[in-house]
């Protein structure tokens, strides 16, 4: 196991994680077991990295995001501010994924301030997930997510409106209420 770089003194990274030199990872910010973040990888203060996460090359994490369990976060992939990413999320990179590729490139996901990912969701790369949306567990989402949109399902499809603490303020799948924007802070 190589030595972690140097690293802000209020960093924890636990000894079974490794944090490739180069990382960028802000102040209180904890790695946790067995967890990766490669060297060209950015992650912001006051965030956790649960166990078994991968954090690849040029990705991008804003600060007091939580990163649950066994998930990968691949190159292309930016993570706002005060993010949530559930248990077993997966974000993909490769809209045509061949094993002998030589002309791939990666197709780019960003998920906005706030947005909440459930466990297991798969997000299928090239989609923007709007501030403070509301990813259903299990789903699969193909297609752009409106900021406070709730999403459900395989294909994911919208099922409401939440507001910026993720509760349900409309299920019309359509048109967000006045409120559904309304910041609490």
């Amino acid at each position: 196991m190589n030595e972690p770089p140097a690293l802000p003194d209020t960093v924890f990274v636990h000894p079974s994680a490794e944090v490739d030199e180069g990382a960028r990872i802000g102040d209180g910010t904890k790695v946790w077991h067995l967890a990766h973040v490669r060297s060209t990888a950015r992650v912001g203060a006051n965030c956790v990295i649960g166990r078994n996460v991968y954090v690849d090359a040029n990705v991008v994490v804003g600060d007091l995001v939580k990163i649950q369990n066994n998930v990968s976060v691949y190159q292309g992939v930016t993570i706002e501010d005060e993010v949530f990413v559930g248990p077993c999320a997966v974000f993909t990179n490769d809209l045509r994924p061949r094993a002998q590729n030589p002309e791939w490139e990666i197709t780019p996901t960003t998920v906005r301030r706030g947005a909440s990912i459930g466990a297991n969701a798969t997000i299928v790369c090239g989609v923007e997930i709007g501030s403070y949306a509301m990813i259903a567990a299990g789903s699969v989402v193909t297609r752009d997510v409106a900021p406070y949109q709730l999403v459900v399902g395989n294909p994911a499809r919208p099922k409401g409106w939440v507001n910026a603490r993720g509760e349900v303020v409309s299920r019309d799948p359509e048109r967000p209420p006045a409120q559904a924007e309304a910041d609490p802070r």
